[in-house]
């Protein structure tokens, strides 16, 4: 019941904290195209939380262990610093150009964007249940098994792959092209964070030199 507790409470910062980092740039509450991300978002992430959070209280507590400070290794506090600071500049940058008109989304793209916003947050969702030991930081835990099926079969970090279609959907959904300036400038910390995160995989996962070669691909089938 605590963490169920804890959930609700991260779930409303989470939505109070998008909020006003939408809302606030926009100079705006007419915005529907935020409201809309707000909906998607909450939807998405809110009720596979509660279940988790019910379910399988464990998982969700390694998710919610997050941030800079979370991580162990000084490559991936740095890495996580400059991700987080990029993310927020994407939206950031998406409201300022919804305010001053700097680009033009139409109607249907910014549905699209909010698909692939809901596609990405659910395949991240769904990564957790196919690997309870998916934390949200860059670490391997004692008998943590080494997870070859599903979404893993298709490439080697699939939490990384729902990431980067949900940011890819992320300024549309709010009308912006200028948006994607910020998502493609967060492309290579994601690569350093999946090159670095590998080299520890590799050290102390049994079996992960094996797997990375059955699974040729890191984020996306066919390019990489």
């Amino acid at each position: 019941m605590k963490l169920i507790v804890q959930t609700l409470a991260s779930a409303v910062f989470g939505v109070a904290f998008f909020a006003a980092v939408l809302f606030w740039p926009a100079g705006t509450f007419h915005y529907w195209q935020a409201w809309v991300f707000l909906a998607v978002f909450a939807v998405t992430t809110l009720g596979p939380s509660i279940v988790l959070a019910a379910r399988h209280p464990d998982v969700l507590a390694r998710r919610m262990k997050a941030g800079p400070t979370a991580e162990t290794r000084p490559a991936q506090r740095i890495i996580i610093t400059v991700t987080m600071a990029l993310v927020a500049a994407t939206f950031v940058v998406s409201t300022l150009d919804h305010r001053f008109g700097w680009s033009s989304v139409p109607v249907w793209l910014v549905i699209v964007g909010n698909v692939m916003v809901a596609a990405g947050l659910g395949m991240a969702q769904l990564v957790i249940l196919q690997n309870h030991y998916a934390a949200a930081t860059v670490r391997v835990e004692a008998g943590q098994p080494l997870v070859s099926t599903g979404l893993y079969g298709l490439v080697r970090h699939p939490m990384y792959t729902g990431t980067l279609i949900m940011m890819l959907g992320t300024p549309p959904a709010l009308g912006s092209w200028w948006g994607l300036v910020c998502v493609a400038a967060a492309g290579p910390a994601l690569v350093a964070r999946i090159l670095d995160e590998e080299k520890m995989l590799t050290a102390e996962l049994p079996g992960y030199r094996d797997y990375t070669g059955k699974v040729r691909y890191r984020l996306v089938p066919g390019l990489w």
